[in-house]
């Protein structure tokens, strides 16, 4: 009963994160079962996505309720999303644990890494707000994000949120509404292929109820948080937590079997690093809002002396 509480808490924190960034409900919770269980990683995996099939629907309505969704996206990038996600969960599955486990641990320790840097020094481009989406472009896009979803227990949102922000085409609430829905398609695909291939063995349906129960019952504060939490911080909270739990992984006993001193460097150069990626973070934070403040007021004051023409609106950090 612990050890169900425990991931209970899992999903609950998984989807704050990915209802808040887009992004990280599976590689949280997969980072998590890898250091709380023996399970397999493809049952890991399948455990995962049973529950993200809940969690996705309910946090996708969460989302459409307030607006943040834009469905025509949701098709283009989802179906082949779900094609790459049968896909990879078709290759994990006939992958040994020896192989599969710390193969996994690099995807999430690399999807870690991208989503501290990419939230840490990287602000978000919105010179091409509105314009539409090629096919072209989200096609490729969502059947590599289903793909690394399903293999690496996560991954969708760190690949195609960080993707369509960069592309400046969609307010950031939006991406990660759309991202959020979406990814209902993606853990459907990724379940039936593990089930197709594993018929069940391994997976355990109490973690993934348990994951699904902290999952929705965070999923409706996330689609709100999402507003008004700044994704900066958030980010570079999180991506330090994946990277430095599965360093744990990659050190010890299943990847480098490295000797406890020099992993205890290891963990030190790592805290290091995400101590000074959230001060950085912290700063750059503080900075855009005083700056955003301070174009409101340029703004405000123009208007009020009855400026001919009004000066471009500051968008939103």
């Amino acid at each position: 009963m612990p050890t169900l509480v425990i991931v209970a808490f899992v999903g609950l924190l998984g989807q704050l994160v990915d209802g808040s960034l887009g992004m990280a409900f599976g590689v949280t919770a997969t980072t998590f079962l890898v250091a709380l269980t023996t399970l397999s990683p493809a049952a890991i995996s399948a455990t995962i996505h049973l529950a993200e099939i809940g969690t996705s629907a309910v946090s996708g309505a969460s989302h459409w309720r307030f607006g943040n969704v834009d469905w025509k996206v949701v098709r283009r990038i989802g179906i082949p999303g779900a094609i790459g996600a049968f896909v990879g969960a078709t290759v994990l599955s006939n992958l040994s644990t020896e192989v599969a486990k710390p193969l996994m641990s690099i995807i999430l320790l690399l999807l870690g890494l991208y989503v501290l840097l990419r939230f840490t020094f990287r602000g978000i481009d919105t010179k091409n707000l509105g314009k539409p989406l090629k096919s072209r472009f989200l096609a490729p896009l969502g059947l590599f994000g289903g793909f690394v979803d399903a293999t690496g227990g996560g991954g969708w949102g760190p690949v195609g949120t960080p993707a369509l922000l960069a592309s400046g085409r969609m307010e950031p609430r939006k991406v990660v509404g759309t991202i959020d829905t979406s990814e209902f398609l993606i853990a459907l695909a990724a379940s039936l292929g593990f089930l197709a291939n594993l018929g069940g063995e391994g997976v355990n349906f109490a973690y993934a109820g348990a994951i699904l129960l902290g999952g929705v019952i965070a999923a409706p504060f996330a689609a709100w948080l999402v507003r008004h939490f700044p994704p900066r911080l958030l980010g570079a909270s999180v991506g330090g937590l994946i990277i430095l739990t599965n360093a744990r992984t990659l050190v010890g006993k299943s990847g480098l079997a490295l000797d406890p001193g020099t992993q205890r460097v290891v963990y030190i150069l790592i805290v290091a690093g995400w101590i000074a990626a959230f001060a950085y973070s912290f700063v750059q934070y503080r900075r855009d809002s005083v700056l955003e403040s301070a174009d409101s007021i340029s703004y405000l004051a123009a208007r009020n002396a009855g400026a001919t023409e009004d000066p471009k609106e500051p968008v939103p950090a």
